[in-house]
């Protein structure tokens, strides 16, 4: 891989590994509803001239006005809000590694729904389940008390929809929908079913400096700067070299957690971190198509957060 193509690994690591921690600091001072509304607003804001060039986001909204908005429910509506609404009582730390089982998740969806036979279950693949499972439950079981319990559900909806939402991508949207197209008209259909409890969430005075730091990183580096950046990495080394940083991504939530805002580090977390990636590494590894000239579909993450999309990068997109 050239230096260019380490740089956007290296960067997108970053971008979609600290979200946790801005959501974190986020809901110190702000309902769910109005993170989620701010930071799709914004991203959706800052996109818009991208996706409009070429005069195709009209023309991609009117071929996929039906699965898109279950593709943008599934994939941004729900999970972002679910997830933020969990880290009013969970660590930003657990809310990374939890985002870490999207690959789990995605198998056992490709598998049940029978996408073809780069999905069989091998024991190799099975392997890394069961360690993938395992190390879900050394995280979780201790917390499956109270408000806990309900906030872990709730991060494992958000992994469930972003597992999910790929599969709608590539069977109803045909995995021909240039990613910018695709992201945009979602973020705006999500700032819009936010807004109503967004907006009646803002405080009557500014929030701190923090909030709006942090609120202005979730849309401007964590939404808007991360899908253009990631269309330059698959640009660079393909999109199944790009969708590696799923891996990478929990690991800078832990270390951004710890270092900002002194979360806990234990024996535990270590443990079901190493089962985490390890199991997804098995379970996943070879199950993406080859990369192929022409820009065949293959996985790649749509969100930080971790969350995989196989749409197709066509010209048109590679350029914005």
């Amino acid at each position: 891989m050239s230096a260019r193509g380490w740089f956007l690994f290296s960067l997108m690591g970053v971008l979609w590994g600290i979200p946790y921690l801005m959501i974190k600091v986020a809901v110190g001072d702000l309902p769910p509803s109005t993170v989620v509304f701010v930071r799709c607003a914004l991203g959706a804001a800052l996109l818009l001239p991208f996706a409009l060039r070429g005069g195709r986001l009209a023309r991609t909204v009117r071929s996929h006005w039906k699965p898109m908005p279950a593709f943008a429910a599934i994939e941004i509506i729900g999970p972002w809000w679910t997830l933020t609404d969990a880290e009013q009582h969970l660590s930003s730390s657990m809310a990374g590694f939890l985002i870490a089982a999207v690959p789990i998740f995605g198998v056992i969806l490709a598998r049940l729904l029978a996408l073809g036979d780069s999905e069989r279950v091998t024991p190799r693949r099975a392997l890394g389940l069961a360690l993938a499972l395992g190390g879900v439950a050394v995280l979780t079981v201790p917390h499956l008390s109270g408000g806990d319990a309900w906030s872990i559900t709730e991060l494992l909806l958000s992994a469930f929809g972003y597992a999910l939402a790929p599969l709608i991508a590539a069977r109803h949207l045909k995995a021909a929908v240039p990613t910018l197209q695709l992201v945009t008209p979602c973020l705006l259909l999500a700032a819009l079913v936010h807004a109503p409890a967004g907006i009646a969430g803002l405080p009557g005075e500014l929030p701190g400096g923090e909030v709006l730091l942090a609120l202005a990183g979730l849309g401007i580096l964590c939404t808007a700067l991360a899908f253009v950046g990631f269309l330059e990495l698959i640009r660079e080394v393909g999109p199944s070299r790009a969708s590696v940083i799923t891996y990478v991504n929990p690991a800078v939530a832990v270390a951004a957690g710890v270092t900002f805002l002194d979360e806990p580090l234990t024996a535990t977390i270590g443990l079901a971190f190493a089962l985490i990636l390890g199991g997804s590494v098995l379970a996943t590894l070879g199950g993406a198509h080859a990369d192929r000239a022409g820009g065949d579909a293959a996985p790649v993450s749509i969100e930080a957060v971790g969350a995989p999309s196989e749409v197709r990068v066509d010209d048109a997109a590679r350029g914005a």
